[in-house]
């Protein structure tokens, strides 16, 4: 049995759970433990952690943009960049997903949360080059800004505490339309608030949990990047780079139709129904569905470890 025990299927359980594990208790705030468990952090515990330990800057929540020059163009440019954001949002064109196909951000469109991609992981959208062609050439100067849209949160819209998935690169805000009223329009990364301002500029690790609030009786835009994350040695930063082009581009999504849309995002829009039920089921009945949801995931487990120890 002992010997069983090293067998390769539990020797990479062991580091999946301690990688988990790091994951769950880095930072002050965190997700319930069950959440935690099923989360999308969790089964990408492994490679994130990769990141953190060759990490080129801190692992902290809240970075300085200094250390990121090829940044101050944005700043710089912030009203040019506005003005387009602007001409697309009284044209009705930062929205939530038309179809089922944006898998990062969808639970957020019922929160009041809208974009309008620039780029996301690939070459930009044809949309983006039409409709804001000035943002477009500022950022195509920037080989190390993998993602960027025009990012909306409506009024009196709050996301849920959340982790984004991938390490691999960082998060940029640049204000571009913020409600100057006294309520609260902000972001928490790890129980620190941020108040966004017209043309300021905020970098945060949007791995750590994180959410976002507009209190306000106004429109909320800001310029939102992925930022490639720095790291200590050629060979992280070539690895970090290959799952970006091959890994991470598969979450492309479209602006219009007629815009390529991702092979996760093709897969999400028929896996969709399938969430509905279990959506359903939560409605009906919140402990049927965890004991289902909890079951399966222990299924999952003992398929792939009882092989092993049958041995």
């Amino acid at each position: 049995m002992a010997l069983r025990l090293l067998a390769p299927q539990f020797i990479a359980l062991y580091g999946f759970v301690a990688a988990g594990f790091y994951v769950h208790y880095r930072g002050k705030v965190r997700h319930g433990f069950f959440r935690q468990l099923t989360d999308h952090s969790t089964l990408l515990a492994p490679y994130n952690a990769l990141m953190y330990l060759f990490s080129a800057v801190p692992n902290r929540p809240l970075l300085p943009t200094s250390d990121f020059p090829e940044l101050s163009k944005l700043r710089e440019n912030w009203q040019i960049i506005r003005e387009e954001a602007l001409a697309l949002f009284d044209e009705g064109h930062i929205r939530a997903a038309a179809k089922y196909n944006d898998w990062g951000f969808n639970s957020f469109f019922r929160s009041g949360w809208k974009r309008f991609y620039l780029k996301w992981y690939e070459d930009f959208l044809p949309s983006a080059a039409t409709m804001c062609p000035k943002t477009v050439a500022l950022l195509q100067d920037m080989p190390t800004v993998h993602g960027a849209m025009f990012a909306m949160l409506s009024p009196g819209g709050r996301l849920v505490a959340h982790r984004d998935p991938f390490a691999g690169s960082l998060r940029y805000h640049l204000g571009l339309v913020v409600p100057k009223t006294g309520e609260p329009c902000r972001i928490i990364v790890d129980g620190e608030p941020h108040s966004w301002r017209d043309g300021e500029d905020l970098l945060f690790d949007e791995t750590y949990i994180h959410t976002a609030e507009n209190m306000t009786k106004e429109t909320r835009i800001i310029l939102f990047c992925d930022v490639e994350r720095p790291l200590k040695t050629r060979f992280m930063t070539n690895m970090n780079r290959w799952v970006i082009h091959h890994i991470v581009k598969a979450t492309t999504t479209q602006n219009v139709d007629g815009e390529k849309v991702g092979f996760v995002n093709k897969a999400f829009a028929f896996v969709y129904p399938i969430r509905m039920v279990g959506k359903r089921m939560k409605a009906w009945n919140r402990r049927v569905y965890y004991v289902v949801k909890y079951a399966l995931v222990a299924a999952l487990l003992a398929a792939i470890l009882v092989p092993a120890l049958m041995r």
